[in-house]
């Protein structure tokens, strides 16, 4: 099979992982008007490359199909364990940085170059323009010869190699390693030097790929959505993030901070990549510094011009000039920059969400998924209704529980399991008031 027949296969098994075709457009136009060396960090972890280097590759072909060419950051660390094992070689870390001897320098530029080269040589056959970078990115000094060894601290990042290979097209495939102004290569953690990486190229995007294919909760299941601003303290809190995850989290706070407000993390699978780049519920955990979400319970709390702007813009129609006296409020989820608002209007046994609207600049940033997140963990019951024609339906399909599909409404709703209460919600979804023409 030749590689384009074989690329255009990927693509196609891709796509059919994906959301709605407005989706993954709307996700292609942002990504596709940033600077080359903009788009996005790609961190790919040792195991990644022993376990899945087939998927990683597949993945990477279809973002340089559709025109993206992420920059690629690569460890090797069990494969560098396996090596000095066999060779006899003692193996200590110390604060969580290899102990580098110059013997152990020795085996470790063999092995980071020997795995550099397989990628590149996997991403080639998968139909992936790639070039393999070992050197010439990170400038360091020793960061304590006599604790650590042969060990780097970055002082310095230099984007040419990096830029000269995507104005070529081509996706550049990086390894750890730094010199000092002398000439002499130092062994540099990899977390640290995508950490280096990311501060100088500021991204729009950082996505760190794991075997877990995300930071999990404290019953093992996947935490979709992360906002810093509010969600940070606590999770940094609670007992059952355990240090490897917390360690992930504290890394990814501190890339943030330095970052503008748009730029976000996503750690996921390599087969998922595409789907937790282009759709809003994503397939791993994604990671926002982000905006406060205000909960409003009363409209006085309200900037009423600036939701009505929201809305209107939103649906491209006109809010009823009464909405705010006739609407009974239960609460307004609002973000911070009025970009994203779920407006919950109360019956008398369950609320119904009357209102969902996410700015398209905001969907691109994930402040969607955290809005929604925070609306479900305020309400275990709740029901709502779309338009058939509505673009985000094929999200309340993923969200809800069940729907009930009507000429002119669909009828969905999550934490309802009584058959004669779901038949009375979707009477009374179908007999709500308008309001917006």
């Amino acid at each position: 099979m030749d590689s384009s027949k074989q690329t255009r296969q990927v693509i196609l098994r891709l796509l059919n992982n994906l959301g709605s075709q407005k989706e993954v457009q709307q996700y292609l136009k942002k990504f596709s008007a940033l600077e080359t060396d903009k788009f996005a960090i790609v961190k790919v972890g040792g195991e990644i490359l022993q376990q899945d280097i087939a998927a990683l590759s597949s993945s990477l072909a279809f973002l340089q199909q559709v025109g993206l060419a992420p920059i690629i950051v690569h460890g090797a660390g069990p494969q560098l364990n396996q090596t000095l094992a066999s060779e006899g070689i003692e193996s200590r870390v110390v604060d969580g940085l290899r102990v580098t001897t110059p013997e152990v320098l020795k085996l470790a530029r063999r092995v980071f170059q020997a795995e550099n080269l397989r990628l590149v040589d996997a991403l080639r056959d998968a139909g992936v323009r790639a070039t393999s970078i070992t050197s010439g990115v990170f400038e360091a000094e020793l960061l304590d010869q006599e604790k650590y060894g042969m060990v780097g601290k970055i002082t310095g990042v230099h984007m040419e190699l990096i830029r000269a290979a995507l104005r070529a097209q081509s996706m550049p495939v990086i390894s750890p390693f730094a010199e000092t102004v002398d000439g002499q290569i130092l062994n540099v953690n990899a977390d640290m030097a995508t950490s280096e990486l990311v501060h100088a190229a500021q991204p729009f995007k950082i996505i760190f790929l794991t075997g877990t294919g995300g930071i999990l909760d404290h019953d093992g299941n996947l935490i979709s959505s992360i906002n810093l601003s509010t969600d940070y303290r606590h999770l940094m809190s609670s007992h059952w993030l355990h240090s490897g995850m917390r360690l992930k989290l504290q890394q990814v706070h501190d890339m943030l901070l330095d970052l503008p407000h748009s730029s976000s993390v996503s750690i996921t699978q390599p087969a998922m990549l595409a789907k937790e780049l282009f759709t809003y519920r994503g397939s791993g955990t994604l990671v926002r510094y982000g905006e406060n979400i205000q909960v409003c319970k009363d409209w006085s709390e309200v900037d009423q011009g600036r939701l009505k702007n929201l809305l209107e813009v939103s649906f491209q129609k006109t809010l009823s000039a009464d909405y705010f006296e006739s609407t009974d409020l239960a609460a307004v989820f609002v973000s911070d920059s009025y970009r994203a608002a779920a407006v919950i209007v109360q019956e008398e046994d369950i609320v119904r969400l009357d209102k969902f609207s996410v700015t398209e600049e905001a969907q691109g940033e994930g402040l969607g998924r955290s809005l929604w997140e925070q609306v479900r963990e305020s309400y275990p019951s709740m029901y709502w209704r779309a338009r058939p024609g509505n673009p985000i339906n094929q999200f309340y399909f993923q969200q809800a529980d069940g729907c009930i599909k009507g000429s002119s409404w669909n009828i969905f709703w999550y934490g309802v399991d009584d058959y004669q209460q779901i038949q009375a919600l979707v009477q009374r979804a179908n007999q709500a008031p308008i309001t917006l023409y």
